[in-house]
């Protein structure tokens, strides 16, 4: 499993993957949620996939998209680094990863 921390704003937003799944919190007393659980931007999701702008069902096909990217990489690590690079077009700064039984790493 790895761990990351963005900044977006003021809000602190954590993301983990453990095998080909991601999961995410912004508050570090709640539990995770799946990607299905996640409000999406409509916006964001036309800027990532401008094929789905008129569609009515955008939000399913761009989290199906999400997932079926996530099983094609190969390994925990390039699933983090897809996310890290993903998350930052839209204005998150990764800080912090850790990976199960190491102790974290600052990210500049």
């Amino acid at each position: 499993m790895i761990g990351v921390i963005f900044n977006f704003g003021t809000e602190i937003v954590e993301v983990r993957v453990a095998g080909d799944k991601a999961f995410f919190r912004t508050n570090p007393l709640g539990g995770y949620a799946t990607i299905d659980g996640l409000k999406l931007s409509k916006g964001g999701v036309v800027k990532e996939f401008p094929d789905l702008k008129g569609r009515k069902d955008w939000r399913i096909v761009s989290i199906n998209r999400f997932k079926k990217k996530l099983k094609s990489l190969k390994n925990e690590e390039e699933r983090v680094d897809y996310i890290i690079e993903d998350l930052e077009k839209h204005g998150y700064k990764a800080k912090a990863i850790q990976k199960t039984g190491f102790r974290p790493k600052r990210i500049s």
